[in-house]
């Protein structure tokens, strides 16, 4: 069955990552004619869902303007996943390293895009825009609000910069432009190093790796809403077809879990014994994270499918088959 995919010549920057991984899968399901780019793309190339995929795989620094311009060529659509990110503990001590990265790889690929009359261009911005003590659900209206957490301070701002630069463009030259603000993510092929992990993923491997006693940041009441993968890779492209002007989109689940019920459920399914210690002199980020998704759905149909507790299953057996890698 044909989609609005099917033969759209699709760019997509940061590939190599977490989530452009699953993204260039999902458009080569949907027979999207894909250029995928990234810093080292030896780990999207051994992917077996993409034999027989009609996929460029092009290396490259998109700081720099003539790369950015060659990439844009001749392409329909541009999903811009090219960013630098870490957990709560590298963000809050790296907020000049975070804000700096991220504008430097980000910016450079609009404004290639325009040159490149490319007609619609999806920025993906993130939930870490919003203030700490944001609403709760977080509406779309509420990201100038106050300064982005302090924990993610850096990044957010990043991020607020990069939807300016979308709003600007799309009211100076024709050009689709959405953006979507996705919620904390996870799943199988996260990234689990040692000093740029996310929540779930360093949990799992900590778990796994027998660490005891098992050390948290926080008293554990900080409660977050997580986005399985696929559910958010369908976001970005519902967002990206139905809803390009340039009008803000949360993307996210509406389960919400504090982070010492996610540690005793993670707990569990890696069958750990270790003790869990909490420690609540180290940053926890914000009290409350999950945002308002009625925009979503009314404007592109989006709704997150994957339970919980069944995405963290697949997690961690996926981390359990191919940690030795």
């Amino acid at each position: 069955m044909s989609s609005f995919w099917s033969d759209k010549k699709v760019l997509v920057t940061g590939a190599t990552g977490f989530i452009g991984s699953h993204l260039v899968e999902t458009l080569a399901e949907k027979k999207a004619v894909i250029r995928a780019v990234g810093r080292n793309c030896a780990s999207l190339k051994k992917l077996p869902t993409l034999a027989g995929a009609s996929l460029e795989i092009v290396e490259g620094d998109l700081k720099s303007a003539g790369f950015a311009d060659k990439v844009c060529k001749d392409v329909d659509v541009v999903i811009n996943l090219a960013a630098e990110v870490a957990g709560v503990g590298f963000n809050s001590t790296h907020p000049a390293t975070m804000f700096m990265n991220n504008l430097a790889v980000a910016l450079p690929v609009l404004d290639a895009a325009v040159r490149a009359k490319v007609e619609r261009f999806l920025c993906v911005s993130s939930a870490c825009v919003y203030a700490r003590f944001a609403s709760v659900p977080t509406k779309e209206e509420e990201g100038f609000l106050d300064d982005p957490d302090p924990s993610n301070f850096g990044y957010g701002w990043a991020k607020r910069v990069l939807e300016i630069q979308a709003r600007c463009y799309a009211q100076e030259f024709p050009i689709k432009i959405g953006i979507a603000r996705p919620y904390n993510s996870y799943g199988p092929r996260d990234n689990f190093a040692v000093e740029t992990s996310h929540v779930i993923p360093a949990l799992i491997r900590r778990l796994v790796e027998g660490e005891d006693p098992m050390v948290v940041w926080g008293d554990g009441s900080q409660s977050r809403s997580f986005i399985y993968v696929t559910d958010f890779v369908d976001g970005l492209l519902a967002v990206a077809e139905h809803s390009t002007d340039c009008d803000p989109i949360n993307i996210g689940s509406d389960e919400e879990i504090t982070i010492r019920d996610l540690v005793h459920l993670l707990a569990e399914m890696t069958q750990s014994k270790s003790k869990i210690v909490f420690d609540t002199s180290r940053p926890t980020g914000q009290p409350r994270r999950n945002g308002d998704f009625v925009k979503a759905f009314e404007k592109t149909k989006f709704k997150a499918k994957t339970p919980l507790k069944e995405g963290l299953k697949r997690t961690v057996e996926w981390y359990l088959k191919n940690r030795s890698r």
